[in-house]
């Protein structure tokens, strides 16, 4: 029954991502899910509709706007176990089998995992011997900065050596791999989609911590990630361009009055800067 499946979601904008990602995808041994992948580039997406996958070729409003389509695409047709995942992103072949025993062990809650700097991805390629290379961690869990208004990763650019190995509650999931079930939707709601890129995921672990929702950091759940690959690249235009607009949105949303004026501050003596 669809309601015992995986609903994978994710959303592409630029389909040379995907190689890798289908990959991970058809590899898996457990074939109890299906994909959703939701396409918002102009050019509609070629591959076939199959038993396992749906294309849901879409006007781009923004990576919450896909994800929320294909959401509730799965929804429609019966899933209530969802994993939001990036399509810049592999992973081995137990993934879906994982992914299912968190959901079952967690329910009603957002269970975020572990999540590794593709090889040669790393921000400082430098500082790792060749047999560090896939190894670097880019996640483990995360907490909020108000002060800052960043949502920040536990153990990035740290090597993996077992420092990171044990299930614990978390306080920023990232939705570069978010999983949860329809529970969380029919108590949070959907994503935000008018942060359209960047933030959207930190505005959606706030809401559900506001509904009184556990998140978990499980180390079970593995992927490896070509960092911002969707977006240009780290520090690209539209990297910082969504970053900074959404940082305001969300730290006007939540944080906490002296931080709010800060920002504030800071975003008109840059646009006064750039006049």
């Amino acid at each position: 029954m669809t309601d015992k499946k995986l609903a994978i979601v994710a959303t592409t904008i630029n389909p040379s991502n995907l190689n890798d990602f289908l990959k991970s995808v058809k590899e898996q041994e457990n074939k109890n899910f299906h994909l959703f992948l939701v396409n918002v580039n102009e050019k509609e997406l070629t591959l076939k509709n199959s038993d396992s996958m749906t294309i849901l070729n879409i006007k781009n409003k923004g990576y919450a706007d896909g994800l929320n389509q294909g959401i509730k695409k799965a929804i429609d047709l019966g899933f209530s176990k969802f994993c939001v995942i990036n399509d810049d992103v592999f992973f081995e072949e137990y993934f879906v089998t994982k992914a299912l025993n968190s959901l079952d062990e967690h329910p009603s809650s957002l269970i975020g995992g572990k999540i590794y700097y593709a090889s040669g991805y790393e921000y400082h390629k430098s500082r790792y011997t060749a047999g560090e290379l896939g190894k670097v961690i880019w996640y483990a869990g995360g907490a909020f900065d108000w002060d800052h208004v960043l949502s920040k990763h536990i153990g990035v650019d740290e090597v993996d050596t077992g420092q990171f190995d044990q299930l614990k509650e978390t306080e920023f999931i990232t939705g570069a791999l978010m999983l949860f079930d329809k529970e969380v939707i029919d108590r949070v709601g959907f994503w935000d989609s008018s942060f359209f890129l960047y933030f959207e995921d930190a505005d959606f672990c706030v809401r559900a911590g506001k509904k009184g929702l556990k998140l978990y950091y499980d180390p079970s759940l593995v992927i490896w990630h070509k960092v911002s690959q969707s977006t240009g690249g780290s520090g690209s235009e539209l990297h910082v361009k969504f970053q900074t607009k959404n940082r305001l949105r969300f730290g006007m949303k939540y944080a906490p009055l002296r931080t709010k004026l800060h920002l504030l501050k800071n975003f008109f003596l840059e646009s006064f800067s750039k006049k």
